[in-house]
């Protein structure tokens, strides 16, 4: 069959060369051209052959034009699928449904109807595609959907029930194989994929900058309160007029009160990162064994049931930012007081190696797979079957380990894990002395 290679205008007529591809009737009936028009949603092809007579062949309408010609009911078939999702927000009408549905479509046709090399086939194939920009109806049909409360699954799945319900309408009186149906089926697709990347790139970033901002704010406002609680639970202990039991509770309110301040200043180390600002590093000139040995003692008394070998093999001057590395060497021996076996001794040395300072802390208990080492220090990352039954001033957000190692990159350093039945598990800081 000849293939029609562009689209008709309704109420037009045009002349199409008839080929050897017609492969249902003899070549030897063929004498000159064939009279093609639209007829419905197909194109009725007629011609004249020895005999006299004309011959009427139905071929499929080009899809492109079968998008333009039949949107109302395409539109339906999304908005009956969109009516089904099941949203926490309160339903949408048949506008809301619909959306940027009749937008979208009249892209995929433009598309379609564009000529295309096959490196730039490839380049969509291989999402090489370059994506338009955040005023494109994909971009916006995305924004809406998330605000309805739809889940990046339940758009995706408009997508597909899109991509099904056209192809079914548009093949309905069946499959001929031709190459021109075969060719705008790939094009159709391709066309549909672009479009759904840019709704997944749109939703992502969107929900990304949104918890983002959302950490950041609440870390922020979080600040204050805690900052009154712990000034109120300091001057409780103070109090010459308490009972031993009020001061125990005073006491207690003021420990959990730095451990949501802890929590807190992660919080906002992690919305720095995430922002792309970083961790902030402000460095000055500091003995580092001096700060490593004061955050010994507070984790001693704090658990008096651990035991901590520290060995301090020499004097280490630098350019430090004391605060933040307090903070590292807080989250690594505490990590080790919470998951190690406190029976056995935690090992904490720290010590020179060329131009570096090592800080290595060494405890007994559950070793980590090796393959969960990689992650330990992303955030969350955390692997130990303590973590799920930590409750109170022992538990944590899971961005201790993260947070170290972006502090410990800031200063030009990394952190390094390992872990076996034999030597349990080791944690080594390298620090660049600057």
């Amino acid at each position: 069959m000849s293939s029609v290679d562009k689209p008709f205008n309704s109420g037009q007529t045009r002349l199409l060369s008839l080929h050897s591809r017609i492969h249902f009737t003899p070549k030897s009936l063929y004498r000159n051209l064939a009279l093609v028009a639209r007829v419905g949603d197909e194109i009725a092809l007629w011609w004249s052959y020895a005999g006299g007579a004309s011959i009427p062949v139905r071929i499929t309408m080009r899809l492109s034009d079968f998008i333009l010609t039949e949107t109302e009911s395409i539109l339906q078939a999304w908005e009956d699928f969109a009516r089904t999702i099941n949203t926490p927000m309160q339903d949408l009408d048949a506008k809301g449904l619909r959306n940027h549905a009749e937008l979208i479509l009249k892209i995929v046709a433009a598309d379609m109807r564009l000529s295309q090399t096959e490196q730039q086939q490839i380049d969509k194939a291989e999402s090489r595609e370059p994506l338009r920009d955040d005023t494109n109806p994909a971009h916006t049909h995305a924004m809406t959907r998330l605000v309805a409360g739809f889940t990046m699954d339940q758009m995706v799945s408009e997508y597909r029930a899109l991509r099904s319900s056209v192809l079914r309408l548009w093949l309905a009186d069946g499959f001929a194989g031709e190459a021109y149906q075969v060719h705008d089926m790939i094009r159709f697709n391709e066309a549909i994929d672009q479009a759904l990347v840019e709704s997944i790139a749109a939703y992502g970033q969107a929900v990304e900058n949104t918890r983002k901002t959302t950490l950041a704010v609440l870390g922020h406002d979080l600040r204050s309160p805690l900052g009154a609680a712990m000034m109120a639970g300091g001057l409780l202990q103070n109090a010459d007029y308490l009972r031993d039991r009020e001061v125990k509770l005073s006491k207690q309110i003021s420990t959990s009160v730095r451990r949501a301040t802890t929590m807190v200043n992660d919080l906002l180390d992690l919305a720095r990162c995430n922002l792309g600002t970083g961790i902030p590093i402000e460095t000055e000139n500091a003995e580092l064994d001096t700060v490593c040995t004061s955050i010994i003692e507070e984790i001693r008394t704090a658990f008096p049931k651990a035991t901590i070998d520290y060995h301090q093999h020499e004097r280490i001057k630098g350019s430090f930012d004391v605060s933040r590395m307090a903070q590292v060497f807080s989250n690594l021996v505490g990590n080790a007081v919470r998951h190690g076996d406190l029976t056995q001794p935690i090992r904490v040395q720290l010590g020179m190696q060329g131009n570096n300072a090592i800080f290595t802390v060494q405890n007994l208990g559950e070793t980590i797979p090796a393959d969960a080492i990689p992650y330990l220090f992303t955030p969350g990352g955390r692997h130990s079957t303590y973590a799920a039954r930590e409750k109170g001033p022992s538990s944590g957000l899971g961005l201790g380990l993260f947070i170290a190692s972006e502090i410990v990159a800031g200063h030009g350093g990394r952190i390094e894990a390992k872990s076996s039945d034999e030597l349990g598990t080791t944690f080594s800081v390298f620090l660049p002395i600057r």
